[in-house]
């Protein structure tokens, strides 16, 4: 089964869906298999039951149990490749 990645922006449509795609077309590229679900901030708790990892576009109130990653990185480019290493060595733990 692949593992779960969740993304989430603070409507869960335009920034988490675009950091989604680029996460889906990098993670291919590399051969790794997972799934990426974008979603707005507020849902993002239930959508982390399952989740190998958590990629937040903005801040969060709170701490999750799940590893976390940048999603800034993701949306500038800045710190991209370091961040998709430690996102992929979260889900393949």
């Amino acid at each position: 089964m692949a593992a779960k990645i969740v993304v989430a922006c603070g409507s869960g449509v335009a920034t988490s869906e675009m950091v989604a795609a680029k996460l889906r077309r990098m993670l291919a590229e590399k051969n790794v298999e997972a799934e990426v679900v974008a979603v707005d901030v507020a849902h993002v708790e239930d959508a982390l039951e399952g989740a190998a990892a958590f990629v937040p576009v903005v801040s969060t109130e709170r701490a999750y149990d799940v590893p976390t990653v940048s999603g800034v990185a993701f949306l500038t480019g800045m710190n991209q490749d370091k961040e998709l290493d430690r996102l992929i060595a979260a889900i393949s733990g």
